[in-house]
């Protein structure tokens, strides 16, 4: 069959970060694009612009106000502070982020791209059936190439009392404000919701089954978090996990599996996300799926139907928007060809930077200080921890931490940590040296920002462990 013989060229389902990104710059190269959102259009940007990245971010900055409000007295500023107003927040958001839900299907339009407030499910190796929103009837489309981009949703375990619980999607209007808030889990978003609603003015408690938080990080980095958090404020019980939740007068009793209980106004379970897979009709059509239900790809992001691909977090690999805007470039460019002047993009996977918003925030890039030693063997250790400059005079206890991990026999530095503050904005300017390649000799002989915190990346010289 012909191009010209399909509906469109590509069609996108879902209509998140990197399946906005694909259709958009696909429709830029001349292609006939399609896009159905399942969310409908007020749900474009997917679960970063709506329930993820940006309105978490948003409530970070406003719980930090708090912490300034405080900290301002040791600066010579004097009154009391003004006074946190819930619901004030929570429609400032909206309206941003409903701002932000015209500004992707303005994007979308303005290229061309065809977008169907729409569930779509797979019909074929080339062909969709689309059930609009508000309609009874279905619409079936075809096209050359199809695009999977529904990303991930939230998992909450089948326990007793499953009823009374909220996901990460749910807790951005919650009503009323929780004084009293229980997170299970010890990932990024239960830590970022912890410190959050911490800062905001809630009585948190964090229960995680694990011997430490945010699995998978830099050791001393997760103990160090968990200090930090815990001195602000967070009741984290590490070892601890959930048997049951019951609705009572005086609030939701739940009951931990040592016997104890915990009363709270409101349980966020933030226990991790699956791929959001559920009515694709993906095995109808032979569309091979892992154990969670990912959608397994090649190289090259095709899935075990050639006509069909997959990006981002439906695949369950690297879960991170940005990740998803790039793995959306590369299928761009292999089905419709690059940029004019520009080469094919490439994905790799090594040295991606990311942060935690916790408070204090994470920022990392690169090996942690285990996974390190297991890859290269001999490593070298640079550590400084301090108080920053702003605390000397703030009144605040928060420490910072400052972390490299070289590879002893090429010198070069292959991991890059910190906790502190605006360790994201930091770490992401280093990032594009680990990338580069550059070695402990490269930051030693770099001239630091004084004063600054991130000037102790290339002032540290003597080790403290190989």
């Amino acid at each position: 069959m012909t191009s010209s013989t399909f509906d469109f060229d590509l069609f996108v389902i879902g209509g998140g970060s990197g399946g906005v990104r694909a259709a958009r710059m696909a429709a830029q190269r001349g292609a006939r694009v399609a896009l159905a959102e399942m969310l409908g259009t007020d749900g474009l940007g997917g679960t970063c612009v709506n329930v993820g990245c940006i309105p978490k971010k948003l409530y970070s900055y406003a719980a930090h106000y708090a912490e300034a409000f405080e900290e301002s007295h040791g600066f010579g500023w004097e009154g009391e502070a003004p006074t946190f107003n819930w619901s004030t927040l929570k429609a400032n958001r909206a309206k941003e982020i409903s701002r932000l839900n015209g500004i992707y299907g303005n994007l979308l339009t303005g290229a061309g791209v065809t977008v169907f407030n729409a569930f779509a499910r797979l019909d074929g190796a080339q062909s969709v059936v689309l059930k609009v929103h508000g309609e009874s009837g279905e619409q079936r489309v075809t096209a050359k190439h199809i695009l999977i981009a529904t990303g991930g949703t939230p998992s909450v375990p089948d326990i007793e009392g499953r009823e009374h619980v909220i996901d990460s999607n749910a807790i951005f209007d919650l009503e009323p404000f929780p004084q009293r808030l229980l997170i299970v889990g010890g990932g990024y978003i239960a830590c970022e919701f912890a410190s959050i609603f911490n800062g905001l003015g809630s009585t948190v408690t964090q229960l995680y089954r694990g011997e430490q938080v945010l699995r998978g990080f830099d050791d001393e980095i997760r103990h160090f978090v968990a200090q930090e958090m815990t001195k602000a404020g967070v009741d984290l019980r590490l070892g601890a996990d959930v048997a049951a939740i019951t609705r009572t007068a005086d609030g939701l009793r739940v009951t931990l599996k040592d016997g104890g209980e915990v009363l709270a106004d409101a349980v966020l379970y933030a226990t991790g996300r699956v791929p959001h897979v559920k009515g694709l009709g993906l095995q109808a059509v032979g569309v091979a799926q892992g154990k969670a239900g990912e959608v397994i790809v090649n190289e090259h992001y095709q899935t075990s139907v050639p006509s069909i691909f997959a990006v981002g977090d439906v695949t369950n690999r690297v879960q991170l928007t940005p990740v998803a805007l790039g793995e959306a470039m590369v299928v761009v460019d292999q089905l419709f060809g690059p940029a004019a002047g520009k080469p094919p993009r490439s994905m790799a996977y090594e040295f991606i930077p990311t942060a935690v918003f916790t408070h204090p925030s994470i920022g990392t890039v690169g090996y942690g200080e285990e996974a390190a030693r297991e890859k290269f063997g001999d490593v070298t250790i640079f550590r400084s921890e301090f108080k920053s400059l702003k605390h000397t005079l703030s009144g605040s206890t928060e420490r910072t931490l400052m972390k490299l991990v070289v590879d002893t026999r090429s010198d070069r530095v292959v991991g890059l940590h910190m906790v502190g503050a605006e360790a994201g904005e930091i770490v992401q300017g280093f990032a594009v040296a680990l990338k580069a390649g550059a070695t402990k000799a490269v930051f030693d002989s770099t001239i630091g920002i004084h004063p600054t915190a991130a000037e102790e990346f290339v002032t540290m010289r003597e080790p403290v462990k190989r």
